[in-house]
């Protein structure tokens, strides 16, 4: 039978080498999220030990991608302001140079709520998971060079009031005037349904064209919606870190699934991730952003 086998064998292995790269490494996807929802971390609230074990790995993985830091240093440190007191915030940026000298963002905060009552809140969908997606576009990029500067930020002090997002806002790298789009990415790994939601079209309807052109995957398919102002809390233009960017009229498209009974609950843990809809949703949010920087030359008017 050996006569037969070795034909078959060629097929496969010539119709292997003639498949289209991944867009993603699973593995590594799954094994961020692992580290940073870790007991250990004790739930990332800004300011705490934990908080800073999830910057030193990021410190890390930065490094290894091979993104490139602003003044010699991923770290932006600011001021988190409480009602009584202040802190010291730090903002994890990178960045993959592009030819255009124009950038996008992509952003996905750190930070989560810690302990409370003595349980930990590990926030492995929020926003662990974003995190460790916007890792893995890190990696896509850098192996597949982009056209515009994609520039990576993990803000601090999401949790409490969106401030680390803020704070790279008001010291950038690059003119606000040179950023097309922030990409969004916050919660994107629990769902049943398959149901990655893209928000921000309503706000910003050119980018709607090129939403549509993101190709459904097994595990995900990409809707658009909870950006309109009559959907109350079902609006979610101002509940991340893109709305700081919207308020400086910098378009957003914000990336993540809708609530579950898990959100900030300490039963958000790794154990829960819905693996094969997270390896595709990010997947959906590398598509998205292959369309976008080849398309976008100019920032999209809003509505």
């Amino acid at each position: 039978m050996l006569h037969k086998i070795i034909p078959g064998a060629l097929i496969a292995l010539l119709l292997a080498g003639c498949s289209q790269k991944p867009l993603l490494h699973s593995g590594q996807l799954l094994y961020d999220v692992k580290v940073l929802a870790a007991d250990s971390l004790e739930g990332r609230a800004s300011t705490t030990a934990g908080n800073y074990k999830a910057r030193t790995y990021l410190i890390k993985r930065f490094s290894e991608i091979g993104l490139q830091p602003y003044n010699n240093s991923y770290e932006q440190h600011f001021t988190i302001k409480r009602r009584t007191s202040e802190g010291q915030g730090t903002n994890l940026v990178g960045y993959i140079p592009g030819n255009s000298g124009k950038s996008i963002v992509i952003t996905a905060h750190y930070d989560h709520v810690g302990v409370r009552n003595d349980e930990i809140y590990n926030g492995a969908d929020d926003n662990a998971s974003g995190v460790a997606a916007m890792l893995a576009v890190a990696v896509y990029f850098k192996e597949n060079p982009p056209q515009h500067t994609l520039i990576f930020v993990a803000p601090d002090a999401e949790e409490m009031g969106l401030q680390g997002a803020g704070a790279f806002l008001d010291n950038p790298p690059v003119p606000l005037d040179d950023i097309l789009l922030n990409v969004n990415l916050d919660m994107l790994s629990i769902n049943s349904r398959g149901e990655l939601y893209t928000s921000g079209v309503y706000h910003y309807p050119g980018l709607k064209e090129l939403v549509e052109k993101v190709k459904p995957q097994a595990n995900a398919r990409l809707l658009t919606g909870h950006d309109h102002p009559d959907q109350g809390r079902d609006d979610w233009t101002n509940q991340s870190d893109h709305y700081q960017f919207h308020k400086r009229g910098i378009p957003f498209l914000y990336f993540g699934v809708e609530d579950h009974p898990h959100y900030h609950r300490p039963t958000d843990d790794f154990e829960q991730i819905n693996q094969a809809f997270y390896a595709d949703a990010v997947t959906l949010v590398i598509d998205f952003l292959k369309v976008a920087d080849k398309s976008l030359n100019q920032r999209p008017a809003s509505r």
